[in-house]
């Protein structure tokens, strides 16, 4: 029979080792700007930036059968939620909502193994202060943003970008001058200390960028700025 200690025990060492197997994760960096809201990171082969539905986007760190799962779940209840209700009634935080509850169950159940992923989900808007970024995590538990996100396997990851785009003005921000702000970010939260760098230790990865445009002229919002081979 458990004991509180004892679940409580638990819980630290599954925690422990998701945020293991997610600090090798390549970061991700969103930004609200003019024209809509603009994503970057690096992949060393399968694309990490995707469309979820019309107005949001999705990207997230961890096991690659996590990350497709997780995407797949948020495809599934946005097109079920657009076709019962409207598109108007897909919104970021019913499918982080509806996500949250799953991965909770998983987290805090023994007999499962615990979903190890982080993801990031953004929803673009009429105006750069009305688009939403949530933070989801392993366990269930998400934070909404504003302006910029990021995501990170780490804290000092984390901390590092924040400090990479300090005193940018994203809001008024050109789509290339945001994407090289953004890419700098993502740099520094790959290398943090520069001693990967220095030691020849970070692998040879590829840029990837995507747009989630703020018109609603274009037949589809979600457009890949780099090539996915």
């Amino acid at each position: 029979m458990l004991t509180p200690y004892d679940w409580q025990e638990g819980i630290g060492h599954r925690a422990q080792y998701v945020e293991g197997r997610l600090a090798s994760g390549i970061p991700v960096a969103a930004a609200s700007i003019p024209d809509g809201i603009v994503l970057a990171t690096f992949r060393a082969q399968s694309g990490k930036l995707f469309e979820v539905y019309d107005r949001i986007a999705y990207s997230a760190i961890g096991l690659q059968s996590d990350v497709e799962a997780l995407r797949v779940a948020a495809v599934e209840f946005s097109h079920q939620e657009g076709f019962r209700r409207s598109e108007e009634d897909v919104t970021v935080p019913r499918v982080v909502t509806h996500l949250s509850e799953p991965l909770k169950r998983a987290f805090g159940d023994f007999r499962m193994s615990p979903v190890v992923v982080r993801g990031l989900f953004g929803e673009v808007n009429e105006s750069p202060d009305k688009d939403k970024f949530y933070l989801l995590d392993y366990d269930g538990d998400y934070h909404l943003r504003r302006n910029l996100a990021f995501l990170a396997g780490t804290r000092e990851a984390m901390l590092a970008m924040v400090e990479a785009v300090e005193g940018v003005n994203f809001a008024e921000a050109k789509q290339e001058d945001a994407l090289a702000q953004l890419r700098e970010a993502v740099v520094k939260g790959l290398d943090p200390t520069g001693e990967r760098a220095v030691a020849g230790e970070i692998p040879e990865f590829t840029f990837e960028a995507a747009l989630l445009s703020r018109s609603n002229g274009r037949a589809r919002r979600f457009k890949l700025l780099t090539p996915r081979e």
